[in-house]
């Protein structure tokens, strides 16, 4: 464990986890506090940002961050947040080291968050911008769906709508911590409950209704881990040993190898939830994301090869 990382968590250990521990949830300070914070990046050198946050740019409403030479490769990212705040702009920390490492051009989607917007708001947000990508000429099999936290498990619960619905799916799909499980029940939530830097346990279920609403928490488009994983796409899935969220994770890997579909778990030693957030500060964020681009890499090498 660097010694950055190790500041990073005392950081949300003193900061972050307190405010889990607050009963109910204040929807307008989680938004305040999350955009005061936010670090906004630059575009890297020789990249191009187009913000694209006006009426009429749904379903591909976001930000495009593209590369001056196309590799072929495109990601649809799905930020994380609970689905009631954060945004793109917030996860530029991410999706940019992510889309530099991958040579990728990456769309971050600005979907419609709760409560204003509840379930299957998210989820429907997402596929719209997926099949809007496929009618713009992106082909699947260039393609990867990415998301962290709330985000990677959205990303998960589009796959399965996807397949459900007969669309062609995306290479693979890479989940930074994702948050699987609405109703909460994993053993980690309890097991890690005092080890997680970040999240007390008990602040995840009441999390989940605020987006279900009045939808069974336990619908695989709501929570992922209840669905069959049979016919997915590779799966790359990065997670902290520390985190309460750790079993959303373990889990839905052990569930889909069962299904026989690949999945690459990669458990992080004593890493805060969607550590990969504080790159370049943090080594081990920096490694993370070289893993990860190189998973995009591979399960596109093909098609990149053929439109290169």
């Amino acid at each position: 464990m660097s010694w950055q990382s190790a500041l990073a968590c005392w950081v949300l250990r003193r900061r972050m986890r307190p405010e889990t521990a607050k009963p109910g949830i204040d929807v307008a300070r989680a938004r305040a506090l999350t955009s005061k914070r936010a670090w906004l990046p630059k575009a890297p050198s020789g990249w191009r940002l187009e913000e694209r946050y006006g009426q009429d740019d749904a379903p591909l409403r976001g930000e495009w961050l593209s590369p001056a030479q196309s590799s072929g490769i495109t990601i649809l990212y799905l930020h994380g947040g609970g689905y009631y705040f954060c945004s793109p702009a917030t996860h530029r920390g991410i999706v940019f080291p992510l889309t530099r490492r991958s040579g990728a051009r990456t769309f971050s989607l600005d979907y419609r968050l709760a409560p204003e917007h509840p379930f299957p708001a998210a989820l429907d947000d997402a596929l719209a911008a997926y099949r809007k990508l496929l009618a713009d000429g992106v082909s699947p099999a260039s393609m990867v769906i990415a998301g962290d936290s709330a985000g990677g498990g959205l990303a998960l619960a589009t796959l399965l709508a996807l397949r459900d619905a007969g669309d062609p799916l995306p290479a693979g799909a890479a989940l930074f911590a994702p948050w699987t499980d609405l109703a909460a029940t994993g053993a980690s939530m309890t097991t890690n409950d005092g080890r997680d830097p970040m999240f007390y346990g008990r602040a995840f279920a009441p999390a989940g209704k605020l987006y279900t609403g009045d939808a069974d928490v336990r619908n695989p488009y709501v929570s992922p881990l209840y669905g069959r994983f049979d016919g997915l796409p590779p799966l790359f899935i990065q997670v902290g040993d520390t985190e309460v969220l750790l079993d959303d994770s373990t889990r839905v890997a052990e569930k889909a190898r069962a299904a026989g579909v690949s999945v690459e778990l990669e458990i992080w030693p004593k890493m805060p939830h969607v550590f990969q957030m504080f790159a370049p500060f943090v080594p081990e964020a920096n490694r993370a994301l070289e893993q990860a681009a190189g998973f995009v890499r591979r399960v596109t090498a093909p098609r990149a090869v053929e439109t290169s």
